[in-house]
């Protein structure tokens, strides 16, 4: 059985999220059945995160196993032919599998995957613009974006995140590892971006809200780190919109050679 891995863009706003549903409607489901038309066999997909509906992807990575032999540009064209405007495969590549070490010497998008980026896009303008609906969230308040900044450093290291936690996670551990937030600013949108090992559910929405909060004056920037230390979720801010979430990189070690493409299309900038 070959390992193939594929690079996925999507727009979420069509989609209830990644993972599959028996109602269906997901990105999954229809990644899925879009291989199905082209392999006319099923195939089961893996991906390196699940994202919520309403979250859009730069770059998702997937990976399945097939014993079909397909020059890797045929994988990308031909399962576009069956995919919706708001889904595309951007890459294809074939990787090392060995199913006796499904988290080590194979390459499997999640549990080989070093840290993750998001991006955040926040439209902050009196009026709310219908050309960002669904693309970015809206906040009408005038927002301090080195008061956002200053709070966000103390989240940088490793730390038990339960303070922005959704109750429903999943994970088997609260502790994370922050490694790098920017925030900048382009005109009216600010753009949050953050990268860490992994993340808990609704855990960037969560984080923005109460930069958010921080950023209209509303609490002091050693708010946050006070939120973090108190790991109660009922302190931070609420889950804000997921319209302006992005799921933006996956990193994994140079070793698989997987064609990742630079973020060349984010129409907010970097």
């Amino acid at each position: 059985m070959k390992r193939i891995v594929l690079g996925v863009q999507y727009d979420g706003m069509p989609w209830r999220g990644w993972q599959t549903q028996p109602s269906g409607g997901t990105v999954q489901d229809t990644l899925e059945t879009a291989l199905k038309k082209f392999a006319v066999t099923d195939i089961a997909t893996t991906c390196a995160g699940r994202t919520d509906a309403g979250v859009h992807a730069i770059e998702q990575v997937v990976h399945f196993d097939t014993d079909l032999s397909r020059d890797m540009f045929s994988w990308v064209r031909g399962v576009n032919a069956f995919l919706p405007p708001s889904i595309s495969v951007r890459w294809a590549c074939e990787v090392p599998n060995d199913d006796r070490h499904p988290a080590g010497q194979g390459f499997h998008a999640r549990f080989s995957a070093m840290a993750r980026t998001y991006y955040y896009a926040i439209y902050n303008h009196p009026v709310r613009s219908p050309l960002l609906a669904g693309k970015a969230g809206w906040v009408f308040r005038p927002l301090d974006v080195e008061r956002m900044r200053a709070a966000a450093r103390y989240l940088i290291g490793t730390h038990d995140f339960s303070a922005f936690r959704a109750a429903e996670c999943q994970a088997k551990s609260p502790v994370k590892t922050m490694q790098e937030i920017n925030i900048a600013r382009h005109n009216d949108v600010i753009i949050c971006s953050l990268t860490a090992n992994a993340f808990l559910h609704h855990m960037v929405r969560n984080i923005v809200g109460s930069l958010i909060v921080v950023g209209n004056g509303n609490q002091e920037p050693g708010w946050i780190k006070d939120i973090l230390e108190s790991r109660d979720r009922s302190r931070a801010a609420p889950t804000f919109m997921p319209d302006g979430l992005y799921l933006a990189k996956i990193a994994y070690d140079a070793k698989w050679a997987l064609p990742q493409e630079a973020i060349s299309f984010f129409p907010y900038g970097k």
